[in-house]
């Protein structure tokens, strides 16, 4: 039924639970897993409405960005390699992560989008968004959302 599933992940407590789920379809599926995980760019910090780009190096920001994503991707495919499953880890920097996904799951050419979606009350889900939500709404891949 799943040939290519693909896993978004943060690398957060309700995240493993997603990743733990998605390694036992792409196990009872014969499956290949492909687990993306998405951090924002550098930006600029802000003091009011003065920069501040000696605060962070852009460099350095993006070694500790790559990283964090390592060891989560890192994780998830030592976790697959136990099971058994083919693992294949990408790692991108992007400012819209849901966008990220769905791209990545039309390459990877994925029947199955996984990923956790992090309780928010309704209000600030509706003023700040969800990553969960965005990719739910702009893509026609099913996606299996993990609470």
């Amino acid at each position: 039924m799943y040939r290519n599933i693909l896993l978004a992940t943060d690398g957060s407590s309700l995240s493993k639970k997603a990743m733990k789920a998605a390694l036992r379809l792409a196990r009872d599926f014969e499956a290949t897993l492909h687990v993306v995980t998405v951090q924002p760019p550098y930006t600029i910090p802000f003091a009011g409405e003065v920069a501040i780009p000696a605060m962070y190096d852009r460099k350095e920001y993006e070694i500790a960005a790559k990283e964090a994503a390592l060891k989560i991707l890192d994780e998830v495919a030592a976790e697959a390699a136990r099971m058994g499953v083919e693992c294949k880890t990408v790692f991108k920097l992007d400012a819209s992560p849901a966008k990220m996904i769905v791209d990545m799951a039309k390459r990877r050419r994925a029947d199955l989008i996984v990923m956790a979606m992090h309780s928010r009350k309704l209000i600030t889900t509706m003023l700040l968004g969800s990553e969960t939500h965005d990719v739910l709404i702009s893509c026609s891949i099913p996606v299996l959302v993990h609470r």
